[in-house]
């Protein structure tokens, strides 16, 4: 998407009349403007040239935004700026200046005869002219309205300002008319006719109206400046220099004169110029401001830095590997700025009423004056109806209502971590009705932990521990790591060994203080010690846990099991928990085998399990999700591209610095799935904000516009001044962007008051139509089981599944090294000699097919 800055809009029918014409040139298909932000994003092959002219010709201006790698971060910073604040002000201040001494004459010496100086005392036309002079000086400081109002008119898209400047322009024009015809009554000496248009005059009217809509598009453009804080503060964060390291001397150098492979070094208290990773030294990062976690992360050599995190302890010296718009901080700022650069399909209303309310609303005034005419009514009564008419309807608020709530919604959710890629994926986040999570490092941590530790009859934990820890720490498998990391947290003290040997994929032995110690699997321990049924009876229950025990013995005695599993993270139960309040289905989706599935889906309270999946399964099966409601898939962005792709929302779970997932419609930086619920909060506020901006927004016009009219006159003698009218359409805009503001209030980890989401149970019902699909599509395979000797835990199983499922014709593996059996599901005959050729290449020995 390309992104252009746009200058003259002024409201909803402005940005609708861009739109258009850009949408007509040839080779563009997808343009979104954003009255908010003042920009516009195309998709296509349309020229620079070819949209700009279009701009152009639609009577407004357009310029390319520039990259960040063409200007330096600080410029960058200032095209976000709103240039025309300024301006704005000094103009507001003039208008007051001048409106006082206006209004002190026209209201205060008319209505509350307060003294007037000599030369205007008892001088009508004095009085008249010194209000025409204020007048047409604040018309002036205001041109602006009346020269974007008239070209709207001129290109046939009359806006908000055309509504102003004919309002203004009618009032100052028949004042003008009111006075000449004053000054005739006085020549004539018609003293009635004289103070009847002395009363006709709505010189303060003009110049109020002028002034009171300057006041709003003032605190208009504050509110919407303070919308895109969160924006800024990223923009805020990106350091502007970097330490660098040239023959060992460091000097400091602006910030794109880092290059890729440029070593840095990084103090105490400084941030970290661009993202790279830690040759030297030791640290604690704070790391909050792009992830929202609050927790410093430990660095050491081999761990990766971010740009603008802070490094608060130690000093680090690294080399850069992402500059520039690479960066995670450029890749989260570019998102955010897409994202409010896009539409949400609620918008369409607003944008369709958008298009053709000002002729409407100026169609409105004109009857609205005839109609007045014909009552019989004065035509400066007449002419007062219409003006509030066109003062009062506000095409503003209508344009805003949206854009305001999805810029404040995506500042949310980048300060939390939560990256939404477009307003599109903002507003459908908050429709899904099933959440679908793959397992492995989005339920559960994906490294094996320690669970259960049970010791033999007359052995203690710590001499259990003691000797694990010291066969295990020496080993480089993925479960004595686990028991290795467990041992040190509870800071058990580790023997020496001697003679240490590895059985793979059955255990380990070695000799420890003068005894021989092994730790295995049950087949393993079995040759050198007895096994009693009772501990076998309580290691087939971990199993069917999900969990690998893992027997060790010293001489000729059982010390026990420890057994060890991938953990569930502990906040996953939480956050599903929270998920399922909300009344949506969670599914998990797993290649595991059913029992291992089924117990860690248990334990994290999942509604439904669906294992046994292949990657291509997990596409077909969100498909099938799809036919019951709008399913989100949460998976880590790489292996699960398909079904992230095929899901109504992919979401990508603990991205980190790999935020551009192209998969993926919500990117979250951390790896926590109360970040799913987080996002799902954030889109519920952000959707129900902008319905009542609409509302409000719709409501306003519809009240306001008849009682300007004068519709209530009749039957409760309403009736509303052009003042007030233009006070009141200044504020309008300025609610709904207050309103917008509320969401920065939004409690994203909070999971009191969740929505409910209707006919749940029916819902969960129908979710078997998925199960369905697996069963006739196994109908279509051929099964066999092999016998695979030396498995030992659930990373064998998984090291012998990837062997065997990259044989052709393999379709899947499923291992189990309780049994020492696989089973394959195959759409051909699979040689022998391959499938032992297979297993011995990683490790393992071939038992032969059953």
């Amino acid at each position: 998407m390309e992104q252009y800055h746009v200058t003259g809009m002024s409201c909803a029918a402005c940005q609708a009349r861009v739109e258009k014409a850009v949408a007509n040139v040839p080779g563009v298909e997808h343009c979104s403007v954003s009255l908010l932000t003042n920009s516009m994003g195309v998709e296509g092959s349309a020229s620079r040239e070819a949209i700009i002219r279009a701009v152009e010709i639609a009577g407004y201006g357009a310029t390319p935004k520039k990259s960040r790698q063409e200007v330096r971060t600080g410029e960058y910073e200032d095209t976000r700026k709103d240039s025309e604040t300024t301006g704005m002000k000094h103009r507001l201040i003039a208008s007051v200046f001048l409106l006082l001494p206006l209004m002190y004459v026209s209201m205060g010496h008319m209505m509350w005869d307060w003294p007037l100086p000599d030369a205007l005392a008892n001088n009508s036309i004095a009085i008249g002219l010194y209000q025409l002079l204020l007048t047409a000086m604040v018309m002036v400081i205001n041109q602006r309205f009346f020269i974007n109002g008239c070209k709207g008119l001129l290109h046939r898209a009359p806006n908000m300002d055309t509504l102003v400047a004919l309002g203004a322009g009618t009032s100052f024009g028949y004042s003008v008319y009111a006075l000449f015809a004053m000054s005739a009554a006085v020549l004539r000496m018609d003293h009635t006719a004289m103070m009847q248009y002395m009363d006709e005059f709505y010189f303060e009217s003009a110049a109020m109206i002028l002034t009171l809509i300057t006041v709003g598009k003032m605190l208009e453009a504050r509110s919407k400046g303070r919308t895109t804080d969160a924006l800024k503060g990223l923009m805020k964060l990106a350091p502007k220099t970097a330490v660098i390291l040239n023959d060992g001397q460091e000097s400091q150098v602006p910030i794109e004169q880092v290059r890729i492979g440029t070593r840095f070094v990084v103090k105490p208290g400084e941030s970290i110029p661009v993202d790279g990773v830690v040759v030297k030294g030791q640290s604690v990062v704070d790391e909050s401001a792009l992830t929202g976690e609050s927790i410093p992360v430990d660095k050491e050599a081999g761990s990766f830095v971010s740009a603008a995190t802070l490094n608060q302890s130690g000093y680090l010296e690294c080399e850069a590997t992402r500059v520039g718009e690479d960066t995670t901080l450029a890749q989260i700022i570019q998102m955010v700025s897409d994202a409010a650069a896009t539409k949400a399909p609620i918008a369409q209303i607003a944008d369709k009423v958008s298009g053709v309310f000002v002729p409407v609303v100026m169609g409105i005034a004109a009857i609205t004056f005839i109609a007045w005419m014909i009552a019989g009514n004065g035509f400066g009564f007449a002419l007062a109806r219409a003006v509030s008419v066109l003062v009062i309807s506000c095409p503003c608020a209508l344009g805003l209502a949206t854009p305001v709530a999805i810029m404040v919604g995506n500042g949310v959710g980048a300060k939390n971590g939560i990256m939404f890629k477009t307003a599109v994926s903002l507003e459908e986040t908050g429709k899904i009705q099933i959440v679908a999570l793959d397992k492995t490092g989005t339920i559960t941590s994906g490294e094996p932990t320690v669970r259960d530790v049970i010791p033999a009859s007359g052995v203690s934990e710590e001499e259990l521990w003691q000797i694990a820890y010291a066969l295990e720490k020496k080993s480089e498998h993925p479960l004595a790591r686990a028991i290795v990391e467990g041992a040190k947290e509870l800071q058990i003290t580790a023997y020496e060994t001697d003679k240490f040997e590895v059985f793979a994929g059955n255990g380990i032995k070695a000799v420890i203080d003068s005894k021989c110690c092994v730790g295995g699997n049950l087949r393993f321990i079995g040759e050198y010690v007895h096994v009693d049924e009772e501990t076998k009876a309580k290691a087939k229950i971990l199993a069917a846990q999900g969990k690998t025990p893992l027997y060790f013995a010293s001489d000729d005695k059982l010390l026990g099991i420890i057994a060890v599993a991938d953990a569930i993270k502990e906040d996953s139960a939480t956050a599903i928990n929270q998920i399922k309040a909300m009344g949506i289905h969670v599914v998990m989706l797993t290649g595991d085998n059913e029992k291992t599935a089924n117990a860690i889906g248990a334990e994290a309270g999942v509604d439904e399990v669906i294992a046994e999946l292949l990657p291509g399964d997990k596409e077909a099966v969100i498909r099938e999700l799809q036919t019951v409601g709008k399913v989100a898939m949460v998976g880590d962005g790489m292996n699960d591209a398909p079904a992230l792709t095929r899901a109504d929302v992919g979401i990508a779970i603990g991205a980190g610095a790999d935020i551009a997932i192209d998969a993926a419609d919500v990117v979250l930086m951390k790896k926590s799935l109360l970040d799913v619920a987080g996002a799902i909060r954030i889109s519920r506020a952000t959707l129900r904000n902008i319905r009542e901006n609409l509302f409000w927004a719709f409501f306003y016009n519809v009240i306001g516009i008849p009682l300007a009219a004068g519709v209530w006159i009749p039957i409760f003698g309403w009736t509303l001044n052009p003042m007030f009218g233009a006070a009141a359409m200044s504020l309008s805009s300025v609610c709904v962007v207050s309103n917008a503001l509320r969401l920065n209030l939004c409690k994203v980890y909070c999971d009191g008051g969740d929505k409910v989401v209707k006919n749940v149970s029916e819902r969960r019902t129908l979710i078997s139509e998925a199960e369905i699909y697996q069963k006739e599509n196994k109908k279509e395979r051929q099964q066999m089981e092999i016998i695979v000797k030396g498995m030992m835990c659930q990373h064998c199983e998984a090291h012998t599944k990837k062997a065997l499922e990259a044989l052709d014709g393999v379709l899947s593996a499923t291992a189990d090294h309780t049994t020492d059996s696989v089973v394959l599901e195959t759409n051909r005959e699979i040689s022998e000699s391959d499938l032992k050729a297979a297993i011995e290449e990683i490790g393992y020995e071939f038992g032969g097919i059953r």
